[in-house]
């Protein structure tokens, strides 16, 4: 089809009795567990190839065609691609959200069928995982290697001071105006906590769509963008701007970003935490549970006091010793608390930490 045939075709609205226009429905999963005081998610990868280099290679979520054929619904096609591809059946799903960009897996200009990707959570208890996943070609990896500035538990992340303010900050001073300037130097403080802006542990995806529109991560130049920073065909000593987290294929990163902002949202008002905790826990590993999702550290007796008043807990009457120290009283999920309450979740306040930068002046 010539350039000017895609241009008039173009031009005219979509219909239904259109045939002639190819779109493809995928499925993704964002597969969630915490092992070892680490959140993980299930990743695909093609093997044999360097991971910076090859965006073919690089990490992707479980993924696959909706076939209306052999698929009574999405949520079963899901489940059959997930199985197929990891080995791994499926227990607690929810649909995240439905990614239709164009140029989201090509490049703007492309002529091949427009996907449309449904999203969903999926999370695992650490009671369900197998050795790694059955299939030889996936495996669970910690989701901070993929944002590395979330992860709050410990300190804030040097990466936001040293790479990320100062890499957006530029962006923000090369705009065309003044006031899209302050625009975007609003954004960095609001998502980045800079400024003397408290740090918003669910602004995940917001954070990673600032980066992407800044040019910063690998994706911006796989996807052709014309103000990407990286190279994708050069060596890492030879960037001029550093890695900003391990790339994903397509637009996984997107929506791994989006399922961690909703898990950590979620499990405010709904007890899904305890999907991803052993049937039978303590109260400190369910606190580092949270913590390990939120990204950031918990006043332990405000956390202990928080469960057990508002009922999500009862006692089995045994303990642990598998604690490295004193033996530690065992709980469990009291699963009544879903009809008691409207909102029954772990209602944490996670401090409120921001930097005595004034990047926005």
């Amino acid at each position: 089809m010539s350039a000017a045939a895609r241009a008039k075709k173009a031009s005219r609205p979509a219909s239904f009795d259109d045939t002639s226009t190819a779109v493809v429905v995928g499925l993704n999963a964002a597969i969630v567990t915490v092992a070892d005081q680490e959140p993980r998610t299930l990743i695909v990868r093609a093997v044999g190839q360097d991971v910076r280099h090859h965006s073919d290679s690089w990490d992707a979520l479980p993924f696959g065609p909706f076939d209306p054929l052999a698929h009574r619904t999405m949520a079963t096609g899901l489940h059959a691609w997930v199985q197929e591809q990891t080995g791994l059946d499926l227990g607690y799903v929810e649909q995240l959200y439905t990614f239709g960009d164009r140029g989201r897996n090509r490049l703007p200009d492309d002529t091949g069928p427009h996907i449309i990707s449904v999203g969903y959570l999926a999370l695992v208890s650490a009671d369900d995982l197998g050795e790694d996943g059955a299939a030889p070609e996936s495996g669970w990896r910690g989701w901070y290697s993929y944002f590395p500035w979330e992860d709050w538990r410990q300190a804030r992340p040097r990466i936001i001071d040293v790479s990320i303010a100062p890499l957006v900050s530029e962006w923000a001073e090369s705009a065309d105006t003044p006031v899209m300037a302050a625009q975007r130097m609003q954004r960095l403080n609001l998502c980045f906590g800079l400024g003397g802006v408290s740090w918003d542990e669910e602004k995940v995806l917001e954070r990673f769509e600032l980066l992407y529109e800044a040019g910063l991560v690998d994706e911006a130049a796989r996807d052709g963008r014309r103000n990407a920073r990286r190279k994708l065909d050069a060596a890492e000593g030879e960037q001029d701007v550093p890695p900003l987290g391990d790339p994903m294929q397509h637009d996984h990163r997107r929506i791994l970003a989006t399922a961690m902002g909703r898990l950590r949202a979620k499990l405010k008002y709904r007890p899904v935490v305890f999907e991803l905790i052993m049937e039978e826990f303590t109260l400190t590993e369910l606190q580092r549970t949270v913590e390990a999702v939120m990204g950031v550290k918990l006043h332990k007796q405000n956390f202990r006091r928080l469960v057990e008043n508002a009922g999500l807990v009862e006692r089995t009457g045994r303990m642990s010793t598998n604690t490295g120290g004193r033996p530690a009283e065992q709980f469990r999920f009291r699963r009544e608390v879903v009809t008691e309450s409207a909102a029954p979740g772990v209602r944490v306040a996670a401090p409120r930490r921001s930097t005595q930068s004034t990047t926005a002046g």
